[in-house]
């Protein structure tokens, strides 16, 4: 019962500070909730610049700085930051015993498609310059977050280009459409994502020009085979299950590992919460595990 306490417990703090009109309001909102719980006094943080983008190195005691996870937050690409999601990444880092690089890629309205995915591309380009095997990278995200980072392995493998060990998909935003039957079904029970939520933010996000069905836009559309391990993590009281579901399943049919875990009673990106939720804690671990056995694999 414990679970359900601490999940309510989340759900009445989302709901105690609830989503402002505004843009710059909303980015305020993301970083005021996403970082309630500060990150753990043992981790090193070093602000690094990366062709005009901003970005944080974390690191935890004994974890390998030559084994990294590159991390894009979540917002709908129009909110979140490296600051709403340190405490999530920084933690990710440690489970899986690496070096930790969070992208603060722009922003939509005011940078729509294609810069988020250009930025993904720059801060790849970034840690391949440093001398990392691209085996040696996992990469991950939550939410819009997770898209992307589907996008930028898709484009690494459209270019015949090395691709990273593994990636790592939370409650991921794949579908910009907004075509997934969860939008309606579990709409009463999701405290966060709402279809017009999800439908203003697809029209600050993609150009009128750009089809929604663009795979670098709604990566469940893209052509997947080839792709490196994924593990999705996704609430049950999501109204995006549906988009995580659909995801798995294109990828099992394009023959890629892929593993699905659905988490009951979870919501959006819970794993953000996880200094006040085991759940959160636990789903850090599952990821741990898979980025550490991906890269250990690859490296051996």
């Amino acid at each position: 019962m414990a679970d359900h306490r601490e999940i309510d417990a989340i759900r009445a703090l989302l709901s105690s500070k609830p989503r402002p009109f505004g843009w710059a309001e909303r980015r305020h909102r993301i970083e005021e909730v996403g970082a309630a719980w500060p990150i753990a006094d043992d981790i090193k943080l070093e602000t690094v610049e990366l062709n005009g983008l901003s970005a944080e190195w974390s690191m935890a005691p004994g974890s390998d700085a030559s084994r990294i996870l590159m991390f894009f937050h979540g917002g709908g690409y129009c909110s979140g930051s490296i600051v709403s999601h340190r405490r999530l990444v920084t933690e990710a880092g440690r489970a899986a015993g690496v070096r930790t690089l969070a992208v603060g890629y722009r922003l939509a309205p005011e940078n729509p498609f294609p810069a988020a995915l250009d930025d993904a591309i720059t801060a790849w380009r970034f840690l391949r310059g440093q001398g990392i095997a691209a085996e040696h990278i996992a990469i991950g995200g939550d939410s819009a977050g997770a898209g992307l980072t589907v996008s930028l392995i898709s484009t690494l493998l459209t270019g015949g280009e090395a691709l990273p060990a593994c990636g790592w998909l939370i409650s991921p935003w794949a579908d910009l459409t907004l075509s997934g039957t969860t939008l309606a079904t579990k709409d009463a029970i999701d405290p966060l994502i709402h279809k017009g939520y999800l439908l203003e933010l697809a029209d600050a996000y993609v150009p009128q020009n750009v089809d929604r069905k663009d795979p670098r836009v709604s990566p469940l559309y893209a052509d997947l085979k080839g792709m490196p391990p994924l593990l999705i993590q996704v609430g049950s009281d999501e109204s995006l299950l549906a988009d995580a579901t659909r995801f798995a399943a294109a990828a099992g049919e394009a023959d890629v590992e892929v593993t699905l875990e659905i988490w009951p009673r979870m919501i959006h990106a819970w794993p953000l919460w996880n200094a006040k939720l085991e759940a959160g804690r636990q789903a850090i671990m599952h990821a741990g595990n898979f980025i550490r056995r991906c890269i250990d694999g690859a490296h051996r």
